[in-house]
C-alpha cells in the first residue's frame, strides 16, 4: 500500500484534492484520454501508446495502490486533474533512471505520472498550482525526491517543469529526466 498522505486538501479555494477510488477510475481514464488526444492534435508522440490501448502506468493498478491523486472543483466537484504519484518505481522508471531490482535510491524517490489537467481549465496557471501543491499538499514516508519524464523533444514542458523548480538530469532513450527534492519544496 501507499506511504502517501494528503496533509493539505485545499489545493486553492476553489479546488480540493482528494485520493482517488475505483469509483473514479473511468472518469480520470477518460480526462487523460482527452489529454492524449489532445497532445496527438498538437503533433505530439507523448502518450501515443495510450490510444492505442496501451496503458504503461497502469492506472487501475495505481488507483488500487492509493497513488492517484485526483483534484476537483469546490463549487461543483468536477473533475479538475489527477496525477499518479509511484511509491516504487515501474519498469519503465527502472530503465529511464538507470535502477536495478536491488537499486536502494529507487525507493526514496516517487515517481510522478501523467499529471493531467481539464482542457477546459488549461491557461489558468492550474498545472503550476498542482506541480507547487504536489510539494506542499502531501507527505511521502520515507521519500525524499520526486522524478518525472518527458518526451525529449517537447521543449515546452522541459520549461514548464523547469519553471516548477525540478532539475535537468539529462536525456535517456529520448525522454528527459527531472528531479526535485523534497525538501527543497
Amino acid at each position: 500500500m501507499t506511504s502517501m498522505t494528503i496533509v493539505k486538501s485545499s489545493v486553492t479555494p476553489e479546488l480540493m484534492a482528494f485520493q482517488a477510488s475505483t469509483e473514479d477510475q473511468a472518469e480520470v481514464q477518460e480526462l487523460i484520454l482527452k489529454t492524449a488526444r489532445w497532445l496527438h492534435s498538437k503533433g505530439s508522440t507523448q502518450w501515443g501508446r495510450l490510444l492505442k490501448g496501451k496503458d504503461d502506468h497502469n492506472l487501475g493498478g495505481a488507483i488500487a495502490r492509493g497513488e492517484v491523486v485526483i483534484f476537483r472543483a469546490s463549487e461543483d466537484h468536477s473533475l479538475a486533474g489527477a496525477v499518479i504519484l509511484q511509491q516504487q518505481p515501474s519498469a519503465w522508471d527502472r530503465k529511464l533512471w538507470g535502477l536495478d531490482e536491488t537499486d536502494s535510491e529507487g525507493g526514496t524517490s516517487v515517481y510522478l505520472h501523467r499529471l493531467v489537467v481539464d482542457r477546459d481549465s488549461t491557461g489558468k496557471g492550474l498545472g503550476r498550482e498542482l506541480m507547487q501543491w504536489i510539494g506542499q499538499g502531501i507527505h511521502f514516508t520515507g521519500k525524499d525526491r520526486i522524478r518525472l519524464d518527458c518526451i525529449a523533444g517537447n521543449d515546452k514542458l522541459s520549461e514548464f517543469y523547469r519553471q516548477c523548480g525540478y532539475t535537468y538530469i539529462g536525456e535517456t532513450n529520448g525522454y528527459n529526466i527531472f528531479e526535485k527534492m523534497l525538501t527543497e519544496m
